[in-house]
């Protein structure tokens, strides 16, 4: 197994770059924040950014905790990869992710600056400190269930290797997360406001008369919220409404709040006759019980 080392100070774009290296260098596996992941997959570990606190991170991400450490180190071993890329701020660090993981010691290692220009990594800085961003070198749908209710960003780039203008057309789908750690501070948001916002979205969609709640659960695949909807007589296509307030409901909800929505149901709970057609209805009954009407 050949392993390989990407270093360079927190903030500086290791996670961001660090697909870069890996397909430049023919590279499968990459070490990264408690994470092992290959490709658009998570195979073993929990991530660093998942933390309270920036210790608890900071542990984690040097797999300081044993069980979480012999996860990764017994997927390791499943697949057998030829080579691995370990992300770290220091020699230091990598040295003792690979020791924990009873890994080689790097072979080569790969300095930020070599890949990124002055600009870029102090670019990343300054998005660091100010919006506490933090990437993870997944797509969002990769890691949406490793991340219930963070704020989740897709992010696609195309990369220009220093001095290696050929990978330029090379595109990196990332996820930018802001870690419970963020400086930033917790948010909060009351079951009741994600309720209001679900019940709103529905009841504007044409031929609703009312929306209810029947159900609300939370979990790490995220949020289900079920609802009960109330038709107005004369709309027909009731499944295709559904499914239209299935997929407007689940869009403002993770638009608004930045919580993942796991899944939304919906039922028709019943078709109210409002009073106009209510009465045409009544005179049609009439009309057929008194033999002046014929059936449709």
């Amino acid at each position: 197994m050949k392993v390989y080392a990407l270093i360079g100070p927190s903030g500086t774009g290791k996670s961001h770059r660090s697909t870069m290296v890996a397909y430049r260098e023919g590279i499968e596996y990459i070490i990264d924040d408690g994470l092992l992941i290959r490709g658009h997959d998570i195979l073993a570990g929990r991530s660093a950014k998942r933390e309270n606190t920036k210790i608890g991170a900071t542990k984690r991400a040097v797999f300081f905790n044993p069980e979480h450490a012999e996860q990764v180190r017994e997927k390791i071993k499943e697949v057998k990869p030829e080579s691995i890329l370990v992300l770290g701020i220091s020699k230091r660090m990598v040295e003792l992710i690979t020791r924990r993981l009873d890994i080689p010691a790097p072979e080569k290692y790969f300095d930020i600056e070599s890949i990124a220009s002055p600009q870029e990594i102090a670019k990343a800085l300054e998005i660091r400190e100010r919006e506490n961003r933090h990437v993870i070198p997944l797509p969002t749908f990769a890691i949406e269930k490793e991340f219930p209710g963070y704020f989740l960003d897709p992010l696609k780039s195309f990369f220009m290797g220093k001095n290696k203008p050929s990978y330029q057309s090379r595109p990196m789908e990332h996820c930018i997360v802001r870690p419970l750690f963020s400086s930033l501070g917790n948010y909060y948001l009351s079951e009741n406001v994600i309720e209001q916002i679900a019940l709103h979205v529905a009841e504007e969609t044409e031929g609703v008369i009312k929306a209810k709640k029947t159900a609300f659960i939370s979990n790490n695949n995220g949020i289900t919220i079920s609802l009960d909807i109330i038709f107005k007589y004369g709309y027909f296509n009731i499944p295709a409404i559904l499914r239209d307030i299935q997929k407007k409901v689940k869009e403002k909800l993770e638009s608004l709040t930045g919580c993942q929505i796991y899944r939304v149901n919906v039922l028709a709970k019943r078709v109210v006759l409002q009073k106009k057609n209510k009465q045409a209805s009544q005179k049609y009954i009439e009309l057929r019980l008194k033999g002046k009407e014929k059936a449709p």
